[in-house]
């Protein structure tokens, strides 16, 4: 196998996965390998199967896909109850509820839900009500992990979210945000108009979830401002997902530029649009264009990125490592910062992170 495609064997599995009937054991066994450090093996297995070729698949390489499928399968019913122990915490507050990311995907049936592994239960209230929701959730047994002083100050002064929260019986835990940037971000996001442009989930409750192009846009946020790519390949299928989902709306991709330039993000999803199409072959949609021209880098920044999105993106496994992957990597970790809080805070930050050993924030 050239080196080439050796490094992108889990990128054309899910761009291609019509080819895979005809990969050898061993290209199979370093797929598995790769798929599975980027969280979507999962998916390949469902992707296979709609296609109805997961029965071409050698034996060793089928069972770890199905076994992947059963654990996903079982996630995503866990998260389907800790969806309604929410909605009973709140549902009668007269807060108004979102779910983000994972737990939006899976109440509204959208793609990227297929086959997803769920860490926790992302929601975002307004930040008025953040003290209320803390309060009524700690009632149904989620309790705030014990931090140092200066992470909860961490969290509570400059994040867009509050401390993790954990049930004390069933050791899920929820991201209680009420933004999807944090306050001291360089980027100047009023959280308000999401909150304002939120829509039903469709399922009955109160609960509700971003509008479409700001679901998309929180995705590519998510994945190109935080600075942790080790399941970049996942998000990125995600956004791509959701924008073939949300495109059978002709006028959907005109929305998603016009929405990315009046809330100042134009540059997250510039990238995210050059990345979807060098690693997934999906082009821009020209009423995209405008966006990419307002969120278009410089020319050295441009090249400089390029190059560490390049590593980054692929799978953190050994097999698609390049030269200079991990300096790659820990330089996008520095940026995520940097984007995060101005130097009069990130200084000081990630000098007692540093000297505490701690490298959580």
């Amino acid at each position: 196998m050239r080196q080439r495609l050796i490094r992108e064997l889990a990128v054309l599995a899910l761009r291609s996965p019509e080819c895979l009937p005809g990969f050898t054991p061993a290209e199979w066994s370093l797929l598995v390998r790769q798929a599975r450090n980027s969280g979507v093996l999962a998916r390949l297995q469902a992707r296979l199967e709609a296609q109805g070729t997961l029965q071409d698949v050698p034996l060793a390489a089928r069972n770890h896909l199905e076994a992947a499928r059963r654990i996903a399968d079982k996630q995503m019913q866990s998260a389907r109850w800790e969806i309604v122990q929410i909605r009973a915490a709140l549902e009668d507050s007269g807060i108004p509820v979102v779910l983000l990311k994972g737990a939006a995907y899976l109440a509204a049936g959208l793609p990227p839900a297929i086959g997803r592994m769920f860490a926790d239960i992302d929601i975002m209230v307004p930040e008025t009500a953040l003290e209320q929701v803390e309060k009524r959730l700690m009632l149904h047994g989620w309790m705030a992990e014990k931090l140092h002083p200066y992470d909860q100050r961490y969290y509570r002064e400059w994040m867009h979210e509050l401390p993790p929260l954990r049930h004390c019986r069933r050791g899920t835990v929820i991201d209680v945000h009420h933004g999807i940037l944090p306050r001291t971000s360089r980027y100047a996001l009023d959280s308000r108009l999401l909150h304002e442009a939120a829509v039903p989930v469709g399922d009955g409750s109160a609960l509700r979830m971003l509008a479409p192009a700001d679901m998309v846009l929180h995705s590519i946020v998510h994945l190109f401002c935080d600075g942790e790519f080790d399941r970049g390949l996942r998000d990125l299928y995600d956004i791509d997902d959701l924008i073939v989902h949300f495109s059978a709306d002709p006028a959907f991709p005109a929305r998603l530029a016009d929405r990315a330039i009046a809330l100042g993000i134009a540059r997250p999803l510039y990238y995210a649009l050059v990345w979807r199409q060098r690693l997934l072959g999906k082009p821009a949609h020209e009423d995209l264009e405008p966006a990419m021209r307002a969120g278009a880098p410089g020319p050295v920044i441009g090249l400089l990125m390029s190059a560490l999105l390049e590593r980054a993106m692929l799978p953190s496994h050994p097999s698609c490592d390049q030269a200079f992957t991990g300096v790659a990597r820990n330089l996008l970790y520095m940026r995520g910062h940097w984007l995060r809080m101005p130097p009069r805070l990130l200084l000081p930050h990630l000098w007692r992170k540093a000297w505490r050993g701690d490298s959580e924030n």
